[in-house]
């Protein structure tokens, strides 16, 4: 693929140029770091050999070297974890959709704070983030966004997070100081790519698109024109709303596109559960299902209800320290892999 990006008429069309790169990227995000561990595994292997040779193996070197073994390993997890991520979706970007649940105007704030959460974790990565739909909550917070991160495995990683995401604090909403529990879900979905093969058998009938005024904070042209889209597929009652662009028919097109993959997500969910290779997530990624709960009030404590990982520093989490939630997760997965090998 380098040899093909040297052609003289590498960028004579542009559209395959692009995607041609971008793949390559990818491929070098996968194999690079591989090859770099490698590289350095030997590399202190070498050494623990010479200071073993020399009787060295209690000095100032040989306890560096421990150290440095210690953090190839943690490496090394951390890309075994990665190499779990096989499907062609994970490299997609994702859209990343916050409703917020049961709790009136505590879970639109709860959706709001989850929506940072998220921007923050992206950020903290180098991903790419943009806001493509946002309705505002009637008194404070959002009842719903759509977000669109793009990034190496955004989608595989984010997929991890899709549930019911649970809040227990003081309301700052409540003048009696009471506690108060809210419920937001997240759910995500990947991109999809022209070049990924798959019959969502999507027909003209199935569909149904409503225009309407743009609400809330914006332009002079905002409540003027029914610039607004909202789509409805009947098959899988699944509806999908823009209202950020300026123009209906761009609303309609990034409408469209967030449709197309919301249903590329239920049919890959529905391949999962037509082979059976995913039984132990169906409850994980069902939108009843409660995967982790935020407790600031009596205690402050993270915990994932799927893996039981808990974290005490809530305020850490909420600014976007997710990896150790969404590597469980894929540990978890991981180890579930091993157990049905060994079964086998």
């Amino acid at each position: 693929m380098e040899m093909e990006t040297q052609h003289p008429t590498f960028w004579n069309d542009a559209d395959r140029a692009r995607k041609t790169m971008r793949q390559l990227d990818e491929l070098k995000e996968t194999v690079e770091p591989w090859e770099a561990l490698e590289a350095e595994i030997v590399e202190n292997l070498e050494l623990a050999r010479l200071l073993k040779e020399e009787g060295q193996s209690e000095s100032e070197d040989a306890q560096t070297l421990g150290q440095l073994a210690t953090e190839l390993a943690d490496r090394h997890e951390k890309l075994e974890i990665r190499s779990i991520l096989t499907e062609e979706s994970d490299r997609l970007p994702c859209f990343l959709h916050i409703n917020s649940g049961a709790g009136g105007t505590e879970a639109d704030d709860w959706a709001s704070m989850l929506m940072r959460m998220y921007v923050r974790w992206a950020e903290r990565r180098d991903y790419k983030v943009e806001l493509l739909d946002l309705q505002e909550g009637s008194e404070a917070g959002i009842s719903n966004a759509q977000l669109r991160i793009e990034g190496f495995m955004a989608y595989g990683y984010l997929k991890a997070e899709s549930g019911v995401h649970r809040l227990v604090r003081i309301s700052p909403y409540d003048s009696n100081a009471r506690r108060h529990t809210s419920f937001a879900s997240v759910y995500a979905s990947p991109e999809v790519d022209e070049n990924i093969e798959i019959d969502i058998g999507v027909k003209d009938k199935d569909w149904r698109i409503d225009t309407f005024r743009a609400s809330g904070k914006g332009g002079q042209k905002v409540n003027k024109t029914s610039s607004a889209v909202r789509i409805v597929h009947f098959p899988t009652n699944t509806i999908v709303s823009c209202q950020n662009e300026r123009s209906f028919h761009q609303n309609r097109d990034l409408a469209f596109q967030i449709m197309r993959s919301r249903l590329y997500a239920l049919e890959l969910e529905k391949r999962r559960q037509a082979a059976d290779a995913l039984e132990a997530q169906k409850s994980d990624v069902n939108f009843g299902s409660q995967i982790r709960s935020y407790v600031l009030q009596p205690y402050q404590l993270v915990r994932d209800e799927r893996t039981e990982i808990k974290v005490s520093d809530v305020h850490r989490v909420l600014d976007g320290d997710l990896d150790e939630f969404i590597e469980g997760f894929l540990k978890s997965k991981l180890r579930e892999k091993a157990a049905k090998r060994g079964g086998a």
